[in-house]
């Protein structure tokens, strides 16, 4: 078979999703453009910033794009075959993921920009509010735990990590000047090309002078990086939007759309064929069964809780006109999609016992991408350097609006109010994963695994949790309302029972099966609340 039509068809489907059920949930949740945003009532040049739709999109898209859509698709795809993961990713993205994003945004817009854990506060009061608050507090540790050892790995990679650590130093170096040029009153339509062919020549230009760590007190380059990318995790988070997030996340965007170009014209034109076989069975070769694991490795390529936490945390105090919510939240969801099928691709492209797909995630998409973009005369070394930043890219953006998000959660669990607050918050929220990836963590058959292999299937069930629990909070709102709530109660009640079986399974007496039970017991407490609020019973209030 040929990945073209599997290409066309994706594309198709996710195109006319956004043109029709997107503009559904857009008329039903009332967007009106006369009616002023949080962004532009309370803008204060730190939080609050009214941003262009188009600007928004790349800065938006680059925040919940992380290694999520790549690494689940691929791991799903190796484990189950390519077409129960594309089938999730397609049909997951248009009727989950899009709705879930949309919805937190739009909800989050119509309440003053509230986070959706103050929507919880409104719909099922003080005592869910501080279970949801440690839950999506926990979620956004793994979030960090995961990516944060997933960047190590690829900066500390024998071959190629000293060319893509020079090139992603350049990159973040880049971003800071944007903010500095933009918030000198440079236009935007000259800061575009000029920071965009810098970023360019900093993939092209990292290749030959490779950033290589020297000895140190650590026992590898490997938990150097860790220890680096935590405290710049710790720097990023605490900055201004405008110096870092808006203008990195806007130039990402444009790397994603560039990644995503590459790889959707290489589908189309590349002339490659499916060799993968669509389906290896019921089990993953770890004996993991499809159901209910599929749906919680393939994670973000589908649908995402930690999304919601983006959505309502961070864009929507920059959604200039209500409208854009469509475009944001249910059109960034679909690019997304087309991230996870792109990777999904790189599978597709192997033959059965390949070398290549016993390697780590990004070696298999870079290669798979690599290949995709050279029939187009594009160099292989200089692709591969492309796709590996790409992937990094894609992680920077989420580390530090991870880390932020959970330090505003933090905060307001401890009451840490001020700069103190802010740095308290922030690191006792990176000492988790600071502790996670420094453990030596092995199989249940002696073999030693990396941090975020080991984490990966708890961070993919809580993540789909957290989505399952932030659907359930918008449909409360919904039904309170009087708008269709079945749109969202109907992924919410599926979620709810993949993720609460795949928490069953992983009930074992190791590290990953005690974060599993806190998880359960958490998840348990949070319906027994909704089931208490939807009898009637008053929210207790603070």
């Amino acid at each position: 078979m040929s990945l073209f039509w599997i290409a066309l068809l994706t594309a198709s489907f996710f195109l006319a999703a956004y043109f029709t059920y997107g503009r559904f949930l857009a008329r039903r949740f009332d967007l009106r453009d006369d009616r002023p945003t949080p962004a532009e009532e309370l803008a204060d040049g730190g939080d609050y910033a009214p941003a262009p739709k188009g600007f928004l999109l790349g800065q938006h898209f680059s925040a919940i794009a992380a290694a999520g859509p790549i690494v689940g698709p691929i791991l799903a795809g190796l484990w189950f075959g390519w077409l129960p993961a594309l089938l999730w990713i397609v049909l997951g993205s248009v009727f989950f993921g899009a709705v879930h994003d949309f919805s937190s945004l739009a909800g989050s817009v119509r309440h003053k920009a509230a986070s959706i854990v103050e929507i919880v506060r409104s719909q099922l009061g003080r005592r869910a509010h501080l279970l949801f608050l440690g839950f999506v507090w926990l979620s956004l540790v793994y979030v960090i735990t995961a990516f944060t050892d997933l960047t190590s790995a690829s900066f500390a990679d024998a071959e190629l990590g000293g060319a893509v650590a020079s090139s992603s130093a350049m990159y973040l170096a880049i971003g800071v000047a944007m903010g500095l040029a933009l918030k000198a009153r440079m236009p935007l339509k000259i800061a575009t090309p000029i920071f965009l062919a810098l970023t360019v020549a900093a993939i092209w230009f990292g290749q030959f002078v490779p950033l290589v760590l020297p000895a140190s007190v650590f026992p590898d380059a490997r938990s150097t990086w860790n220890v680096i990318l935590l405290f710049y995790c710790f720097a990023a988070s605490l900055a201004p939007v405008w110096i870092l997030l808006q203008p990195r996340g806007y130039l990402g965007g444009f790397f994603l759309y560039a990644t995503l170009g590459a790889g959707i014209a290489g589908l189309f034109l590349g002339g490659e064929t499916v060799s993968w076989p669509a389906f290896t069975g019921w089990t993953s070769p770890k004996g993991l069964p499809l159901f209910p694991m599929l749906f919680v490795t393939v994670a973000c390529g589908a649908c995402s809780g930690f999304h919601g936490i983006v959505c309502s945390g961070t864009t929507s105090k920059q959604i200039a006109k209500e409208k854009d919510c469509r475009l944001v939240g249910y059109g960034g969801m679909l690019l997304e999609g087309l991230v996870a099928v792109v990777a999904l691709a790189t599978v597709m492209v192997l033959s059965k016992g390949d070398a290549l797909a016993s390697a780590s995630p990004d070696r298999i998409y870079a290669e798979g991408l690599a290949r995709f973009v050279s029939h187009f005369g594009i160099p292989m070394a200089f692709a591969r350097s492309f796709a590996l930043l790409a992937f990094t890219t894609f992680i920077y953006d989420t580390l530090d609006v991870a880390t932020r998000l959970a330090r505003y959660i933090l905060q307001e669990l401890a009451g840490w109010k001020g700069t103190a607050g802010k740095i308290a918050a922030t690191v006792a929220t990176l000492a988790v994963p600071l502790f996670c990836v420094s453990l030596k963590l092995a199989d249940e058959g002696g073999v030693a695994q990396p941090a975020w292999k080991v984490f990966w299937t708890i961070f993919g069930t809580s993540n789909q949790l957290l989505a399952a629990l932030t659907l359930m909070a918008i449909s409360m709102w919904l039904k309170k309302t009087g708008r269709p709530w079945w749109a969202s109660a109907i992924p919410m009640t599926f979620l709810f029972a993949m993720t609460l079986w795949s928490l069953a399974l992983l009930l074992k007496p190791t590290l990953v099966g005690a974060i599993a039970a806190v998880l359960l017991v958490l998840a348990a407490l949070l319906l027994y609340e909704a089931a208490a609020a939807l009898l009637g019973r008053k929210p207790a209030r603070s």
